[in-house]
């Protein structure tokens, strides 16, 4: 009776300490002031002590204490978010990048899934991904003369979702300002 007793508590216990691996917690990975703004802004993180659950931006007024939450998919991993803010073309805007789409759909977004391109405005109410699910992006700059984001990489033209040598070479450019492809290269 005293070794059933005392496998029954054990197995109790250990079912307690399992369930503590799914509780979720929230991790805040950066805050960023959004010059010129009364916002700042935080790259949030979902996570278990497993694995991250997925990121979200949290655009938070720094006056009146309210915020907006912009979901981006879950798995999901932001790598890059930067302000560019240019007087001269009254262009103030927030770049994202990071792997938010699951191209191959396999189990979650991972290394082999495309980098992608997003722009928001500084208060988070206008977003836009700038770059097609299909487009793995290799570097992007900024031309500060005139507000054009220039985003080299690869489409997926074979269509395996995967980037592989075959792939077709891409290069875009956006206008930030009127958030419009300009050209592609």
């Amino acid at each position: 009776m005293r070794t059933i007793l005392s496998l029954c508590f054990a197995l109790i216990s250990y079912s307690v300490i399992g369930q503590d691996k799914l509780t979720e917690y929230v991790a805040y990975r950066r805050l960023i002031e959004m010059t010129g703004t009364e916002y700042v802004l935080a790259a949030v993180q979902q996570r278990t002590k497993v694995r991250s659950e997925g990121e979200y931006l949290l655009f938070i007024n720094t006056k009146t204490g309210e915020n907006l939450q912009v979901n981006i998919p879950p798995d999901s991993y932001i790598e890059k978010i930067e302000q560019i803010k240019l007087d001269t073309l009254q262009i103030n805007r927030v770049v994202v990048s990071g792997r938010m789409v699951n191209l191959n759909n396999d189990k979650s977004i991972d290394y082999y899934d495309p980098e992608q391109i997003m722009v928001l405005s500084t208060d988070g109410k206008e977003q836009i991904k700038i770059t097609p699910d299909n487009y793995f992006v290799s570097s992007y700059a900024i031309n500060r003369q005139t507000g054009v984001i220039v985003v080299t990489g690869h489409v997926d033209s074979n269509n395996n979702k995967k980037w592989d040598r075959t792939d077709k070479n891409e290069i875009f450019l956006y206008d930030l300002k009127a958030l419009k492809l300009v050209a592609k290269l």
